[in-house]
């Protein structure tokens, strides 16, 4: 294991500097503000671990619904006052997605730690923005083992497309050859559910009508504050973390 882990960060170093070439042919290689940098360096990297983009590599969160949501919600809450009830509404809203992208996560960190992985899995769960497809080693068999799971386990909170995030970190296991074991255990530890005992998710239901709600508070329909019998009404709909 220990072996096969050196094997990974070494491709990962590899995969960094290749991502990094490009950049570095455009920028400086002194920045004109370094402080400025690091911090914006930080900020991405705790921006990334909070949400867990589902599709990191997109700059825009746009490509994806779940993350489009999330991003408007996190830009509406930005230009709603602290405190306010629309941005208490906001808040329960964001950590709901948050909470469920968590969920996920936490349980492909079990099984890792349970192939023997405790100190790695930390990392091998990490996909950072810069994740590019060119780069991966076996994006096909990646690709057949994420629907795998996804329509034999119940790994993922929800029937919405699995987060593409989770595809890199496949693609790592496929190099260190710990793949098939990971599917094997997610099958044992996380069977599917039957559709009379599957539990809907407010994430599956409510993606829509919190998409429109955000967009109606950024054209300034939804942002006052005497609003709030409506927004409990609201939501009883669209924040339930069932």
């Amino acid at each position: 294991m220990g072996s096969a882990f050196k094997r990974f960060m070494q491709f990962c170093c590899c995969c960094c500097v290749g991502d990094e070439d490009d950049e570095d042919e455009k920028q400086p290689l002194v920045p004109q503000d370094p402080l400025e940098y690091f911090n914006r360096e930080v900020q991405k990297r705790r921006d990334e671990e909070t949400n867990l983009w589902s599709t990191p590599g997109d700059p825009s969160h746009s490509e994806r619904e779940d993350d489009r949501v999330l991003y408007s919600l996190l830009q509406a809450r930005n230009k709603t006052r602290m405190g306010s009830t629309g941005y208490r509404r906001l808040s329960v809203d964001i950590e709901a997605m948050r909470d469920t992208r968590r969920e996920v996560r936490d349980k492909w960190q079990t099984i890792l730690e349970n192939l023997g992985f405790m100190a790695e899995a930390e990392s091998l769960l990490t996909v950072s923005a810069g994740a590019s497809h060119d780069r991966m080693r076996n994006a096909p068999a990646a690709r057949a083992m994420l629907n795998m799971l996804h329509s034999e386990t119940s790994i993922f909170s929800t029937k919405e497309p699995p987060p593409e995030r989770y595809l890199f970190i496949l693609d790592r296991l496929l190099y260190l050859d710990i793949a098939d074991d990971f599917v094997a255990k997610a099958k044992r530890f996380y069977p599917p559910r039957d559709d009379s005992d599957e539990e809907p998710t407010g994430l599956s239901i409510n993606l829509p009508l919190l998409l429109a709600r955000v967009e109606a508070s950024m054209n300034g329909k939804g942002n006052e504050d005497d609003d709030e019998d409506e927004s409990e009404i609201e939501d009883g709909n669209l924040s339930d973390r069932s």
